[in-house]
């Protein structure tokens, strides 16, 4: 960790806790600053502000006080999930204090360089992969952001020759001001978060920010397939590595139905890719572009994507059993992911869907329905799933609602070559805590098979 003085004697006030706050509050007592936590829950219901009390760091719990920035803050970092409209947060705006989120304070600290992956699909396949890539070559990464890992925690560890590979939603990045990935990849972007971010523009400008701080001796890998990502990218001052999955291209990274080109060149079959569906090939192509950035070799690529089959509850492949294939998509919590996990098969599929209802449309899934000859639905939203699988014409419907009744009525509509997809283009919440719980009660249904 770098030794900086930045924050000596500084009062910094940390805005919700969860694991990001406990940890930049932990940090930033380290480096010499006066740290004030603010947060929501009772002091005697979090076992956080207890243990930060004990560390000697301020604690005001059970409440936000409108004043509290009268105390003189220099800084406010709050949690991700905050939006822009709590009153504290627009209140520092409104003073000229910056309001960051940690990964800001990662960056700051952090002798190892980042990658930065964002994206409103494919973060934590890319994230994942690459990470893969770079271990196998012994480019000492570690992984870090929002997927499990806190930044700042990561970075205050990490040494000089090490990788900080760091997945980054668009919460976070609209609290950096100086963070600057030595490689970015921006791997898409569809309308998402518009309750947190007002609108689709604001949104696309939150997601730029991964870029905004790179100079010509950086390198921003982007989705060239989306022109609003394309024209992002072409703001940028750093060197561009477009991505494609429609053809051969000469300029970055790209894929016909046979081959991945580098640089126009032919890199590798196709063939010996392991993890299925356009989507994931986009992951691929961004995560293969930045391990060749980073200096791995194509022999290291090859072995690593004939055997990576995707992260859990992403597409995940669990079995196969009687000559059915199971996979889990419980991460699929919209139409869209869906969507996506649909495209990867070209034989019959027995869909499993359901969850949550907030009242979405399944429209943006009929064009992929046409592989799909039965589905199992299920939660709240089991009745609107069965009338659109039916107006899909699909006739082989039914409901279940514990995952074990799910799983074995699944099997007995499917035959022998069939896969049996988990993909509910809904939360889970009305059932489930998280889809990690939906999609590990899938798999010991799966495994209990027999």
């Amino acid at each position: 960790m770098k030794q900086i003085t930045d924050f000596q004697n500084k009062k910094v006030l940390i805005l919700g806790l969860a694991k990001s706050g406990v940890a930049a509050a932990q940090l930033l007592h380290k480096l010499g600053a006066f740290v004030t936590v603010n947060d929501r829950q009772p002091f005697e219901e979090s076992d956080d502000a207890q243990f930060l009390l004990s560390e000697g760091i301020t604690v005001i719990c059970g409440y936000h006080p409108e004043n509290i920035l009268d105390e003189g803050y220099e800084i406010v970092i709050k949690n991700p999930g905050i939006r822009y409209d709590n009153p504290i947060v627009e209140d520092a705006i409104k003073r000229g204090i910056p309001v960051w989120t940690e990964v800001e304070l990662a960056y700051l600290v952090s002798e190892a360089p980042f990658i930065g992956i964002t994206g409103s699909n494919g973060k934590t396949t890319t994230t994942t992969l690459l990470y893969h890539l770079l271990n196998i070559a012994g480019k000492k990464p570690l992984i870090a952001g929002n997927i499990g890992t806190v930044a700042c925690s990561v970075a205050e560890k990490a040494e000089k020759d090490e990788i900080i590979v760091t997945e980054l939603s668009s919460f976070q990045l609209m609290g950096i001001e100086t963070f600057r990935p030595k490689i970015a990849i921006w791997t898409n972007l569809y309308e998402a978060h518009i309750d947190y971010h007002g609108d689709f523009e604001a949104y696309g400008e939150a997601k730029y920010q991964i870029t905004a701080n790179q100079t010509e001796s950086d390198w921003l890998i982007y989705n060239a397939d989306q022109e609003v990502v394309r024209n992002y990218a072409h703001q940028s001052e750093a060197q561009l590595i477009p991505f494609s999955v429609t053809g051969k291209k000469a300029d970055g990274i790209s894929a016909d139905e046979e081959t991945v080109y580098w640089l126009g060149e032919p890199l590798l079959k196709r063939s010996i890719i392991a993890l299925p569906g356009k989507h994931n090939l986009e992951n691929i192509l961004c995560a293969t572009a930045a391990a060749l950035l980073s200096g791995c070799t194509v022999e290291i690529i090859v072995h690593v994507l004939s055997s990576f089959t995707g992260v859990r509850h992403r597409t995940q492949y669990v079995r196969e059993w009687n000559k059915r294939k199971f996979y889990n998509d419980s991460k699929a919590t919209n139409t869209l992911a869906t969507k996506s996990a649909l495209e990867a098969f070209r034989q019959p599929t027995i869909l499993l869907c359901g969850g949550l209802d907030r009242g979405h449309s399944f429209d943006e899934m009929r064009q992929n329905m046409d592989f799909v000859k039965g589905m199992v639905v299920f939660g709240e939203t089991a009745d609107r799933l069965e009338a659109f699988g039916k107006s899909c014409g699909i006739t082989n419907i039914v409901k279940a609602d514990r995952m074990d009744d799910i799983v074995q009525k699944a099997v007995s509509l499917s035959d022998e070559g069939d896969v049996i997809l988990l993909s509910p283009a809904c939360a889970s919440w009305d059932q489930y805590p998280n889809f990690e719980i939906r999609g590990d009660e899938f798999i010991r249904a799966v495994m209990n098979v027999s």
